[in-house]
């Protein structure tokens, strides 16, 4: 049976992916994204776009009693963990306090199901790898603490409100869309991949590989990537999940690999050289980062299927070679 969903930031990265999975099992989506990072051409035809900003209460109040809402996916947000050592405050607020007046929208308009695009930054410099979902939540950055904040007070509207929640805390999302049909367009653009490729494909300067004296065996950082297809189904799985009960699960691959292995893979697929320059450390960068994903294949049933880096890479180029400009909005 069709089921109507309130997608925030559905037109941006991930939430996009999220987005197209939802109507291709036949459901009802409204997405609400300001446009500032997302873009029209991420929501596909037929789905309501409503161009608009959580910090707007009239509009946020109007769209959530257009229900009935089934459930809320909540991806909108600020996202960069540097910009956010520079602006706290307004990460603060754009994320933790209108993403808190969103969950408070949700209970005043009786909406029962809510699922956050949280991240692996509430764990900071991990003690133990694989990081656990028992690990200690440590930000060390603004855009950390206000995903942070949103768990929180989604703790609370549980336990008071019977609000269910799944928080489902990412690792680095990446690749597109295997069909073709979505990809990465941030502008600027500054996760790895899509960066690593576009230096492969002499759109952009030399790439910066910050450090490579970390304690790993090529010295360059390991992080854990994640198809976004796959962080798709995960959603879908957890909205399931919350029949149950809410609940909070780390989404990544398990497998990490570090800088100069990402470069030799797009190296690989796209059969170019990608030209890079040692670059001194960034502050906070911490040497590893994988997640445990076990509690997310158990509770929910989650089987990452695009799980090979190549194969990750492929698709992000294969986006990249066929939209040089990204969406025409």
């Amino acid at each position: 049976m069709a089921q109507r969903f309130l997608v925030t930031g559905g037109a941006g990265y991930v939430g996009s992916h999220l987005v197209a999975a939802l109507v291709e099992r036949g459901d009802a989506v409204v997405v609400v994204d300001n446009l500032r990072t997302g873009h029209r051409g991420a929501v596909p035809a037929g789905v309501q776009l409503i161009v608009a900003d959580l910090a707007d209460a009239g509009a946020r109040d109007a769209i959530l009693a257009d229900g009935p809402w089934h459930a809320v996916f909540h991806f909108a947000a600020l996202s960069q963990v540097g910009e956010s050592m520079r602006l706290p405050l307004q990460y603060l607020i754009d994320n933790g306090t209108n993403g808190m007046q969103l969950i408070e929208g949700c209970i005043r308009h009786n909406i029962k199901r809510f699922v956050l695009s949280s991240t692996a930054a509430l764990y900071g410099t991990p003690r133990t790898v694989p990081i656990p979902e028992e690990a200690s939540l440590d930000p060390e950055s603004p855009y950390g603490d206000s995903k942070w904040m949103l768990e929180r007070a989604l703790f609370w509207a549980d336990r008071i409100h019977g609000l269910r929640y799944a928080s489902l805390r990412y690792f680095n999302a990446a690749g597109a869309d295997p069909r073709g049909r979505l990809g990465e367009d941030h502008r600027p653009e500054s996760h790895l991949i899509p960066l690593v490729i576009d230096a492969a494909l002499g759109r952009r300067p030399a790439l910066e590989v910050y450090g490579d004296d970390y304690p790993t065996p090529d010295g360059t950082c390991i992080r854990d990537y994640v198809h976004v297809t796959d962080l798709a189904d995960a959603h879908l799985l957890a909205l399931s999940r919350l029949e149950r009960g809410s609940i909070s699960v780390n989404l990544g691959n398990g497998a990490g690999h570090s800088v100069l292995e990402v470069i030799e893979a797009v190296e690989r697929v796209s059969q170019r050289k990608v030209p890079y320059r040692i670059s001194p450390r960034r502050s906070g960068d911490p040497a590893v980062l994988v997640a445990s994903s076990e509690r997310a294949r158990q509770e929910l049933g989650w089987q990452p299927r695009l799980t090979a880096l190549d194969e990750i890479v492929r698709t992000a180029l294969r986006w990249r070679e066929a939209h040089p400009n990204g969406y025409v909005d």
